[in-house]
C-alpha cells in the first residue's frame, strides 16, 4: 500500500518527464532564430548637463538659396533698405500680388555679374516680411522652399486664399458705377478691382461687358456716340480703346467741385504739408531751369 508521500514524489517525477519531452519548451528550433537582447552601452561621455543643454540643431531656413560662387558679391544697404520700405505684414487689406511686383520692381533695379536674380530675391525675400507674414515663413518646415516659383506660390496661397478670391470675383460680377462717379472713376475703380485678383478668369469679353452694363445711361450713351452706334456691336479691342480714349477725359460728367482754404482755420500739420508741397514745387522748377540749355548769344 502507498503512502502519501510515495504518491508526491510519483506524481513530481511525471512533470519533470512531461517538461523534458516538451519539444516547444527544451527542443530548439532550427528554423527561428534566437533572441537575444540588445547589450546597451554608455559610450556618450558627455556629463549630465551637457546632456540636458537645448539642440542647436534643426535650425536651417525655410529658403534654400543656391551657393553662389562669384567674387565680390555683396547686398547693398541701399538695395535692402527699399526692401524693407514697404514690408508685407500679412494683413487681410493687403494685396499679396501687389506685394510680389513692389519685390520684383524692386529687385530688378540691381543687376549683379554671374549672380542669377532668382538667387538675390530669395536672399532678400525675407526683409520683405514683417509680423504675421514673417512668422510664417519661419513656421514653414526647413529646406522646404527651394526655387523662387516655390515661394512665390506658398506665399500667393497662404495670402491669397481661395475663399478671398471668391469674393473679389464676385466684386467684379457684381460691378456698378456709383451715383456720383466720373466714368474715369469708375474704370480706375473697376481695374483697381481686376488687379486685386489678377487670377479672376473673366476674359476681355466679359470684363468689358460687366463694366459697359454697369455705366449709368449717359455714360452709356457716350460710349455709343464714340462707337457710332452700339458700343456691344464693336470688335473687343476696339470697345478698349474707345473706353481707354473716354477715360483719359477725367471729368466726363460735371462734377461739381468746392475747396475752400482758410488761412485762419487751418492747422499746423495743414500748413506744415503746405510748406512742403511749395518746396517740392520750387525745387522742382529750379531743376528744370537748369537742365535748360541757355540760348546761343547773337554775334
Amino acid at each position: 500500500m502507498r503512502t502519501r508521500s510515495q504518491a508526491r514524489k510519483r506524481r513530481q517525477q511525471q512533470v519533470r518527464q512531461t517538461s523534458v519531452e516538451s519539444p516547444n519548451l527544451e527542443k530548439p528550433n532550427n528554423n527561428q532564430e534566437t533572441f537575444n537582447p540588445p547589450i546597451v552601452t554608455m559610450d556618450d561621455n558627455r556629463t549630465m548637463a551637457q546632456l540636458l543643454e537645448a539642440p542647436t540643431e534643426g535650425y536651417e531656413d525655410a529658403i534654400v538659396v543656391p551657393e553662389i560662387t562669384a567674387n565680390n558679391f555683396e547686398i547693398k544697404h541701399g538695395l535692402l533698405n527699399l526692401v524693407q520700405n514697404k514690408q508685407f505684414f500679412g494683413h487681410d487689406k493687403e494685396d499679396p500680388h501687389a506685394h510680389i511686383r513692389y519685390f520684383n520692381k524692386i529687385t530688378s533695379t540691381m543687376k549683379f555679374p554671374n549672380v542669377p536674380s532668382t538667387s538675390v530675391k530669395l536672399m532678400l525675400f525675407p526683409f520683405s516680411l514683417e509680423g504675421a507674414a514673417r512668422i510664417w515663413l519661419e513656421k514653414e518646415p526647413p529646406r522646404s522652399i527651394l526655387t523662387w516659383d516655390d515661394l512665390v506660390s506658398k506665399f500667393i496661397n497662404k495670402f491669397f486664399p481661395p475663399s478671398k478670391t471668391t469674393n473679389l470675383r464676385n466684386e467684379i460680377t457684381r460691378f456698378q458705377q456709383k451715383f456720383d462717379e466720373t466714368f474715369y472713376e469708375a474704370w480706375d475703380r473697376f481695374n483697381d478691382l481686376l488687379r486685386g485678383c489678377p487670377h479672376h478668369g473673366f476674359s476681355e469679353l466679359h470684363q468689358l461687358d460687366t463694366f459697359y452694363n454697369a455705366l449709368n445711361s449717359n455714360d452709356q450713351d457716350s460710349l455709343n456716340s464714340a462707337a457710332g452706334g452700339n458700343f456691344l456691336d464693336k470688335m473687343p479691342r476696339e470697345c478698349l480703346k474707345i473706353i481707354e480714349s473716354k477715360s483719359k477725359v477725367r471729368q466726363s460728367r460735371s462734377k461739381a467741385i468746392v475747396s475752400k482754404v482758410s488761412t485762419s482755420s487751418s492747422t499746423p500739420a495743414v500748413s506744415s504739408d503746405v510748406a512742403e508741397l511749395k518746396d517740392m514745387v520750387r525745387a522742382l522748377i529750379l531743376d528744370k531751369k537748369n537742365q535748360t540749355p541757355a540760348p546761343a548769344s547773337s554775334q
